[in-house]
């Protein structure tokens, strides 16, 4: 292969119906420096480091935690993990565990009860949700949205918004506020939240059936049709294509495209499989409480969104594990009560036991991406670090539901700019909006301000 070919960073497989993103090959790395110096230049170095795209991706886990088994007693690199965070032992040095951060907007000001409505719409819009189970609903734009609205121009999806909760769009989930609320943590604006999706389903077919991208094609309602008319994969419509460009790639970049696509047959596996075990609702999605496992549907999820960001499809994301407020049970690790009632223990040895367990079996999912996200590399460095991963609850202790001291993992290096590896420990009630400015530098996104924020935080360099 010629030193001086180069695969556009926009390139696709194609095929008869069907149209597969390619993930960030090294051949690709002179088009990538490129934008990346564009970012850099427009923000004043911020966005600078290796010739990779930065991600940012927002996971949310419902009714806080046992903070006694979240927080580590030490404070700097030389911590003991405590037992929540346990499941996350491997990767210990890639991720910050970040104390003492609060959403004040999540407090009632005047409002009254509905402290998990409030949770969840101000946990990354930094705004107080109008209290109403009306068409009136109200918060902010959330960070992953100014995010979006900047470098999202530069892949295919603006932005991706996952959830294993079936959203309500009207009525009252909690004390007089708007379903809206728990169900959704992107808001495009004050007066729109973007609703997640939650079929694996459709989340494949948003990354690997849109045969319509670049312009031209099928229809993609026609191509889904059609490959599942011939009952093939969406890999056999493009494996000519595929083989031409294996040709001309050098041999890290052929194995790196081998290991992608079999990745992707191996999730396309696991959605058939999946589809055909459960009913469809009337709108063709699938209802979340139908998957085998809990676990699997999670994982699906996760899987997807690395692939998502693999590809560079988009580099903003938010994933909703459970609403806030959820009262699901855990039947697979032996909880069968609801995690909301579990929440409120009010010092019960055994419902605080079967909360920390729900907490580490979260955790456990976490470090599963965490996996995935290590395994995919760029250059000399992994999509992990090329990335920022916030994991964490609009809730302090589920119980008391307070809104400061929130359980807050930040993982990942994000092209250099992040040092993981430590319990850092914020002055109490320090601005988590703080921490989001923070992070919108180091994308290429502007802001001067976010929510009730008082500056950037930037111990987590």
């Amino acid at each position: 292969m010629s030193a001086k070919w180069h695969v556009h960073r926009r390139t696709f497989l194609r095929g008869l119906g069907a149209a597969v993103a390619l993930p960030v090959l090294d051949a690709m790395a002179p088009s990538l420096a490129s934008v990346t110096r564009a970012a850099s230049a427009a923000t004043g170095g911020a966005a600078g480091g290796a010739p990779f795209p930065k991600r940012m991706a927002f996971v949310y886990v419902p009714n806080g935690v046992t903070i006694p088994h979240w927080t580590p007693k030490a404070i700097g690199a030389n911590y003991e993990l405590p037992r929540i965070l346990q499941p996350l032992a491997a990767h210990k040095h890639d991720f910050n565990i970040l104390s003492g951060f609060a959403q004040s907007q999540g407090l009632a000001l005047g409002d009254g009860a509905g402290d998990h409505a409030r949770a969840s719409a101000s946990f990354l819009t930094g705004a107080h949700a109008r209290k109403t189970s009306g068409a009136d609903i109200r918060a902010g734009v959330s960070v992953d949205q100014i995010a979006a609205e900047q470098i999202g121009k530069q892949t295919v999806l603006p932005s991706l918004e996952l959830s294993c909760d079936l959203g309500r769009r009207v009525g009252a989930c909690d004390s007089g506020y708007s379903c809206a609320y728990q169900y959704n943590l992107a808001w495009r604006s004050e007066t729109m939240p973007v609703m997640p999706e939650v079929d694996p389903k459709q989340v494949f077919e948003r990354l690997f059936g849109d045969v319509n991208r670049g312009g031209g094609g099928i229809d993609a309602a026609d191509a889904r049709s059609r490959r599942a008319m011939f009952q093939r994969s969406i890999l056999d419509f493009v494996a000519d294509d595929a083989a031409r460009l294996q040709s001309r790639l050098g041999r890290t970049d052929q194995r790196k495209l081998d290991e992608y696509l079999t990745a992707v047959r191996e999730i396309e596996k696991r959605v058939e499989l999946a589809e055909k075990s459960a009913p469809r609702l009337p709108d063709g999605t699938r209802p979340p409480d139908e998957f085998n496992s809990f676990e699997e549907h999670v994982r699906l999820m996760f899987d997807m969104l690395v692939l998502a960001f693999q590809t560079d499809s988009t580099r903003v994301a938010t994933f909703i594990v459970s609403h806030e407020g959820s009262n699901r049970s855990y039947g697979e690790i032996g909880v069968n009560d609801g995690h909301h009632n579990l929440s409120h223990h009010f010092g019960d040895v055994n419902n605080i036991e079967k909360l920390t367990q729900i907490n580490e079996f979260h955790a456990k999912q976490f470090a599963y991406f965490l996996d995935r996200m290590k395994s995919v590399t760029e250059g000399d460095r992994t999509l992990l670090d090329n990335s920022m991963v916030v994991y964490g609850s609009g809730l302090g202790d589920g119980n008391a539901h307070n809104h400061d001291n929130l359980p807050i993992l930040l993982a990942g290096r994000g092209g250099g700019t992040v040092t993981p590896g430590r319990h850092i420990k914020a002055d109490d009630r320090t601005p988590l909006n703080n921490l989001f400015l923070s992070m919108l530098d180091r994308v290429g996104a502007k802001a001067e301000r976010f929510g009730d924020s008082t500056g950037r935080y930037e111990a987590i360099a």
